[in-house]
């Protein structure tokens, strides 16, 4: 199969004709730009890298719009509502969600990411057992449910199964709250071996998620990285709240992730997902470690976390992704608008975020969140190019904002002007999954969805 685009964005940048050949096994064989149509696929509109999604919990798309109400650790209403409180919330509403519900939520989720310019998913799958907490009969029974998800919306997964098993900075008991997530460190090897061994099989890409210094101590955290195989893609949240740097400092003496980069040898296998709170020295270290800033820009505004140091980050070349985290929000234009406009907020200024002022700041943030999610995710992606997958997203040039843009100025319009349906095509591995912005079983899987909202609601 051969596509022609007036106009794409290529891995050195912004091009005119381009012809993308994609072979059977879903891989771009070869661009050609500057070329004439001829016999091929002609797409309505402009072509650039699909996104990968590098930090979501699926679960939580049910939980959207639900917590409006201030209420404080013990569900007593409050004007002291934060991310502790939020939390409280979220395990209140896991305590019903059972397995069915648990994989409608997320082909829910995954058929709106698809839809939203999101090739694959890095799921941060840390809820195992069923509502009392006690184990399924198969330990990977909702890691299977994640799975059947992920190939009814057609987005390519990365499973990240979480070790999870303490509340607290020095290996704290797990709380009631939390009996639905833990393992030690002998079961989680059991469950992580059987998710090994079907990943052929069910074609996904298999990580590592160490919950957060929080849940992990550091003997686990150093056991968890030594069994893991060399090109395991590794995530861990990370100074997301000013409460957990100074719990974590008064545990070790040492912020979250100066405890990482000393402790844990990060390198571009690790995710740090959030790092919002990080010194001058922090923000450096980790831009030198290669590793992937994960950041969810929606839900740190949600939930009240913070900003990240983008402008520092970027200036000392790090690299970045973005995720949808709790799906409030499944929009990756919306989670670079949230990025740029909190630095633009911080520092006063327009365009931060972009390395070079030949570039336009949406085709630069797009094109490093894109390299950076396929980094995260573990898939070669991110780019259109010879060897990469074929993970392409077609702009809806028929949008007001995007109609007669100039290719150059494409991002921009669709990311900061006042566009409502940015997307109209994307493709999967060489497989068209939403065309003219519908995905072929939306209406089956919103209606298992809404049946379970429903449920819920009583």
């Amino acid at each position: 199969m051969t596509l022609f685009a007036e106009a794409a964005l290529l891995d050195d940048g912004w091009a005119r004709n381009v012809a993308i050949d994609i072979s059977n096994d879903g891989s771009i064989a070869h661009v050609a730009r500057d070329v004439d149509e001829g016999d091929c696929e002609r797409l309505g509109g402009v072509v650039i890298p699909a996104m990968s999604n590098l930090h979501s919990h699926s679960f939580q798309r049910a939980l959207a719009g639900r917590t409006g109400r201030s209420r404080n650790t013990r569900g007593v209403a409050s004007t002291d509502d934060s991310f502790w409180t939020w939390r409280q919330a979220m395990y209140r509403f896991l305590e019903r969600v059972d397995a069915d519900a648990f994989e409608a939520i997320a082909a829910q989720v995954y058929v709106e990411m698809a839809k939203a310019g999101y090739s694959a998913v890095a799921e941060f799958h840390y809820v195992y057992h069923d509502v009392n907490g006690a184990p399924y009969a198969d330990p990977a029974e909702l890691a299977w449910r994640i799975v059947s998800a992920a190939k009814v919306a057609g987005i390519a997964l990365t499973l990240l199964p979480v070790f999870y098993a303490h509340s607290g900075f020095g290996g704290s008991p797990a709380s009631a709250s939390q009996r639905r997530f833990t393992h030690t460190l002998d079961t989680f090897a059991r469950l992580h071996d059987r998710l090994h061994h079907a990943r052929n099989q069910h074609g996904y890409v298999l990580g590592l998620a160490p919950h957060s210094l929080r849940a992990v101590t550091g003997e686990e955290l150093t056991e968890l990285v030594l069994r893991a195989p060399p090109d395991t893609p590794i995530h861990i949240h990370a100074a997301e709240q000013t409460a957990e740097v100074d719990a974590c400092v008064a545990w070790s003496g040492m912020r979250p992730v100066e405890w990482l980069l000393q402790r844990a040898d990060v390198d571009a296998r690790w995710c740090l997902v959030h790092a919002t709170h990080m010194t001058e020295r922090e923000t450096a270290d980790l831009a030198a470690s290669r590793a992937v800033a994960g950041l969810a820009p929606t839900t740190e505004a949600d939930l009240g976390d913070g900003t990240f140091p983008g402008l520092a980050y970027m200036a000392a070349n790090g690299r970045l992704g973005v995720g949808s985290d709790s799906n409030t929000i499944v929009d990756p234009f919306a989670e670079l608008r949230q990025l740029e406009w909190s630095q633009r907020l911080s520092e006063r200024k327009r365009n931060v975020l972009t390395r070079d002022g030949a570039i336009s700041v949406g085709t630069s943030l797009w094109s490093a969140a894109a390299a950076g999610g396929a980094q995260a995710v573990g898939r070669r992606t991110g780019t259109i190019a010879a060897g990469h997958r074929a993970d392409l997203l077609v702009l809806n040039t028929d949008d007001m904002a995007l109609a007669e843009q100039a290719p150059d100025d494409m991002l921009d319009a669709a990311i900061f002007g006042p566009c409502t349906r940015p997307v109209r095509h994307v493709m999967v591995d060489g497989q068209w999954v939403v065309r003219g912005g519908r995905h072929p079983r939306e209406a089956e899987v919103f209606a298992r969805y809404r049946a379970v909202l429903c449920e819920l609601a009583r």
